[in-house]
């Protein structure tokens, strides 16, 4: 249940790329302001309304959390299909940032408590795939929609089936297993002091700002790889749709079970692989990205941005289960929220803007082939990402919290 709400969540927040071309053409926005819709008008406060929402989680329901925020997000989804300019459509994203702010963090820690830790990277790495999943099926329904009937209808359709499934995350999810949600408990331990043990562990910092860095190329791809598709590759909506959702599915599907699978088995014996894991996998996906987005040939591309799919969502079972264990169990969804808070802050918030204002930035000098230059100057990051993370792995020996 929790994945399919994860879908959701992806749905919602992804469909807007497909979207891009007939919403820049209808309402006439440049590559900077669809950079601001689909980044910080979501971001900012998804990421920061994230974190006192968690803290609420923690000490009251977490199911609860959770099926009011599925209930708030797919309604403003709707709204954006009502939007008749810039504005308009900026809050109604700001509107699905709040919504979607109570949905993963309680999610992260509702699965920790359900699963042992030599599991543990599995399940969330599982959870996860409401990522891939959740982008092809935006891609693919806004896709069809928008190209049969129009952008407008595509909103609110996605919104209004998020709506129907409420009742059943709220029938079905449970805070602790074989349990019913506990009261509010006054012994939670307060935010100031998650905080506090967080910010002492260097690991945090390293994980938080290296997925940041890794999540500034991530999120700013898979925006823009549609326009790209469509600009320089003469895909059309449909066909867009298509090899996207291919290379969402085959790709991102296995890189993340892959990462959860490795990070528990090779995480038992050595807490540094949680770290190791994503490192490499940022770096080999730096070649392949590259080759990928400077091709001409569809599919030839279609090939290489296949490997590197999978290898830049890797990183989600290792990293995000080990967030999980730097802090005693009452104090997990806090803790993933601070974590988001950085990453997507950062890394959603930053990314889609940065490559849409470099490309606007570059158009003078590469003409229709900008964005294709502003992305191969953001891969930049992933080496960032994997200097960062691979930093983290030995700290996790020390930081870790059985």
């Amino acid at each position: 249940m929790l994945l399919l709400v994860y879908i959701f969540n992806f749905v919602d927040r992804q469909i807007l790329a497909i979207l891009a071309a007939p919403i820049q053409q209808e309402l006439r926005l440049s590559d900077g302001q669809m950079g601001l819709l689909g980044g910080i008008a979501f971001a900012l406060l998804y990421s920061t309304l994230g974190v006192p929402l968690a803290w609420l989680a923690d000490r009251t329901s977490r199911s609860w959390i959770i099926t009011g925020s599925l209930i708030m997000w797919s309604g403003f989804t709707a709204l954006c299909g009502l939007a008749g300019g810039f504005w308009q459509i900026f809050v109604a994203r700001l509107g699905v940032g709040i919504g979607e702010a109570g949905g993963v963090a309680p999610s992260y820690a509702i699965i920790s408590d359900h699963f042992p830790p030599h599991r543990r990277a599995l399940a969330l790495a599982v959870y996860s795939l409401g990522i891939p999943l959740g982008s092809a099926a935006g891609v693919l329904a806004g896709g069809y929609i928008a190209a049969r009937v129009d952008w407008r209808t595509a909103f609110i359709a996605v919104g209004l089936a998020g709506i129907l499934i409420a009742p059943l995350v709220r029938h079905i999810v449970r805070d602790r297993p074989n349990a019913a949600p506990p009261e509010p408990s006054a012994d939670a331990p307060r935010f100031a002091d998650v905080a506090r043990t967080l910010a002492a562990k260097p690991s945090f910092w390293l994980l938080s700002f290296g997925a940041a860095s890794g999540s500034m190329v991530g999120y700013g791809l898979a925006f823009w790889l549609p326009s790209l598709l469509r600009r320089s590759f003469g895909l059309d909506l449909v066909g867009t749709s298509h090899f996207l959702a291919a290379i969402l599915l085959i790709g991102g599907i296995s890189g993340i079970v892959a990462g959860g699978l490795l990070a528990d088995r090779l995480g038992a014996r050595d807490r540094a692989w949680f770290g190791y894991l994503p490192a490499i996998a940022y770096s080999l996906s730096i070649p392949f990205y590259a080759g990928g987005i400077h091709g001409g040939d569809v599919r030839i591309a279609f090939v290489l941005f296949l490997l590197p799919q999978a290898l830049s969502l890797l990183w989600l079972g290792p990293v995000v289960s080990a967030v999980q264990h730097l802090v005693a169990p009452d104090a997990r969804a806090t803790a993933a929220a601070l974590f988001l808070l950085i990453n997507n802050l950062i890394g959603l918030g930053g990314g889609i803007y940065a490559l849409g204002a470099l490309s606007d930035a570059l158009t003078p000098v590469y003409g229709n082939d900008a964005l294709r230059h502003s992305m191969l100057y953001a891969l930049a990051l992933y080496g960032i990402a994997a200097l960062l993370v691979g930093l983290a792995g030995p700290r996790l020996r020390q930081d870790w919290v059985r």
